[in-house]
């Protein structure tokens, strides 16, 4: 695992865009699991600030107990489609998936750190007609990919 820090230290421009998509937005998506194990979907915010990846979440809101029970977490956006035009254009979507942590806070609202096992970001190549797959672990590196 990583800070978001240690990845923006390790692939700064990257870290860049990741930044710059997960930022784009006010919403992004947040997955969690439940106590039985099933996925949960929610909405939420992040905020980039010290090195640290953050999110926070309203008092006894349901994905917060989620995160307190099984801290393996995973974020994703922002999401839109390519646009008919010029598909190339896509800015594309940034994922990052990790666990979270949960810090102190003076007010009775949900804080947590997510330190980062994974980040990807996918766009369009040049001709806009394949995914590219960018990805960075601690543990690998960075590779990046193209599927059709």
């Amino acid at each position: 695992m990583a800070s978001w820090g240690e990845l923006e230290a390790a692939e700064p421009e990257f870290a860049s865009r990741m930044r710059s998509l997960m930022t784009s937005r006010k919403h992004l998506t947040m997955a969690t699991l439940r106590r039985d194990g099933s996925p949960r979907i929610s909405g939420t915010e992040v905020e980039l600030v010290d090195g640290q990846l953050r999110l926070g979440s309203m008092p006894r809101a349901v994905k917060a107990m989620d995160l307190r029970r099984d801290p393996r977490i995973a974020i994703h956006g922002p999401t839109e489609d390519p646009p008919s035009s010029a598909p190339a254009a896509w800015k594309g979507e940034a994922k990052i998936a990790g666990t979270a942590t949960e810090i102190e806070s003076d007010d009775p609202a949900h804080r947590f750190v997510i330190d980062i096992q994974e980040a990807v970001i996918t766009h369009l190549n040049q001709a806009g007609d394949r995914l590219v797959v960018e990805s960075w672990s601690p543990a690998r590196g960075r590779r990046t990919f193209e599927r059709e």
